[in-house]
């Protein structure tokens, strides 16, 4: 075996682990980055903004069941990061408002994750790619590396005073979906890259780290059900963003969440529900001003009404409210029944009654015809339950203490969201920035 030891050994090539390793190398350490993919980037290749609740009440409000600590680190540290990314010669947008409470800034990702590969490589860092981690090494208690394994089979021994895991969370795993998000889970198309499978969830686990919460829920999107992804292009393409403004029924063909809180919000909610699928049902105000508009700033606009038929997704028009009482048997919906729903919510909303489930953000009617049905399905993006760390990125044991030499940073780590969510690439952001600056601290002192 080869052996050799480096300051910070990070498991996984994405957005926390890339940025981890410029940060390190800036700081004098030596960093050996391995990832099983044959390319960089992970999912962070598809998104475009990094964002976050800006102040502590208005985290608190939208994700009350989070880590205190972690919510705090991440609002405190995100300005700091958007700086770094700056810093790296990466063009970043002035900020602007993203969903109904947060703040961020469109980047182009891919140049920053490629940027960090430069920086790596340019400061002596090692890159290795096809490259599977087989288990953490550890010493008395704390962990000092890991046996890697490359394609040919070539077994390798990394010391390191830091390891750092970021591969990226566990949603290409269709156990651990099952055991950790919810027992239907594995009906949801794959949001993100097929790479993250839990690799750092079953090293972390596998030295004593603590994980959870339970039923912390997910991160993902309502798409066009019977629709699978042909094209990374599509995870944004096809997730229907405009179903804040919309209706949603069920099977039962009722409605059983507020939309307007937020379409990852709705995605939760519709798992749940029998067969996880539903109605989503919009007027042509909601086409007009969402559908095929933008849904942040800056952002490409696609119909996905017309985008969503010409893939095969279950669609309808009609022509006016009556019309909705012809959905197709097949569907397994009850035409009027549905119909009804949408007179009732029509009629109450347009007098300024109460509805329930309630519309706290668009309260207005869907009284302006023609009609755009989408039976819907939620998809998954990454899990919230991961590997529990403290605001210096230490993975815990289960006892609450920090695990010697374990860091995690990035969809690795869990108790940061519950039910609720504020920016993916935002947290991995600082909390890659964070686990190299701990990692600097304890090659200072050691």
């Amino acid at each position: 075996m080869d052996a050799e030891v480096v300051d910070l050994l990070i498991i996984g090539a994405g957005m926390a682990g890339l940025t981890a390793g410029a940060r390190a190398v800036r700081s004098g350490l030596s960093v050996v980055l391995v990832d099983t993919s044959t390319d960089v980037g992970g999912s962070a290749r598809f998104a475009g903004y990094a964002w976050t609740a800006p102040s502590h009440d208005i985290m608190d409000r939208h994700n009350p069941g989070g880590d205190l600590a972690l919510k705090r680190a991440l609002v405190d540290r995100f300005d700091e990061g958007v700086s770094w990314i700056r810093s790296t010669g990466v063009e970043v947008k002035d900020a602007q408002r993203i969903l109904s409470f947060g703040r961020g800034h469109q980047f182009d990702t891919g140049h920053y994750l490629d940027t960090c590969r430069r920086l790596i490589l340019d400061g002596g860092g090692r890159l290795l790619l096809a490259t599977h981690t087989e288990h953490l090494l550890t010493e008395h208690g704390a962990v000092v590396g890991a046996l890697l394994r490359s394609a040919d089979g070539t077994h390798r021994t990394v010391g390191a005073r830091a390891t750092l895991l970021a591969t990226g969370g566990f949603q290409g795993d269709l156990a651990l979906r099952t055991e950790h998000v919810h027992p239907h889970a594995d009906r949801m198309e794959l949001r993100s890259n097929p790479d993250s499978r839990g690799g750092g969830y079953r090293l972390a686990t596998g030295v004593g780290a603590a994980t959870g919460h339970a039923d912390a829920g997910f991160y993902g999107h309502l798409i066009p059900s019977r629709t699978p992804f042909t094209d990374p292009v599509d995870f944004v393409d096809l997730s229907l963003y405009y179903s804040e403004h919309a209706l949603l029924f069920n099977l039962r063909n009722e409605r059983f969440v507020d939309e307007t809180l937020g379409d990852h919000l709705t995605s939760m909610a519709l798992l749940e529900q029998p067969e996880s699928r539903g109605l989503l049902i919009a007027d042509a105000r909601v086409f007009r001003d969402w559908i095929v508009g933008s849904y942040v700033e800056g952002a490409v606009a696609v119909d996905k009404f017309a985008l969503a038929n010409k893939r095969g997704g279950r669609v309808g028009l009609a022509e006016d409210l009556d019309e909705l009482a012809f959905l197709p048997e097949e569907w397994g919906y009850r035409g009027e029944a549905i119909r009804d729903g949408v007179r009732r919510f029509n009629e109450r909303a347009s007098a300024g009654l109460a509805t329930a489930p309630g519309r706290e953000l668009d309260p207005l009617p869907l009284d302006e015809p023609p009609y755009y049905v989408i039976e819907t399905a939620p998809a998954i993006t990454f899990p919230f339950h991961g590997v529990r760390i403290d605001d210096q990125a230490r993975v815990l044991a289960e006892n609450g203490e920090p695990l010697t030499g374990l860091l995690a940073a990035g969809s690795d780590t869990g108790g940061l969201w519950h039910r609720a969510y504020a920016g993916g690439i935002a947290s991995a952001l600082v909390f890659g920035l964070t686990a190299a600056d701990t990692a600097a601290a304890q090659a200072r002192h050691p």
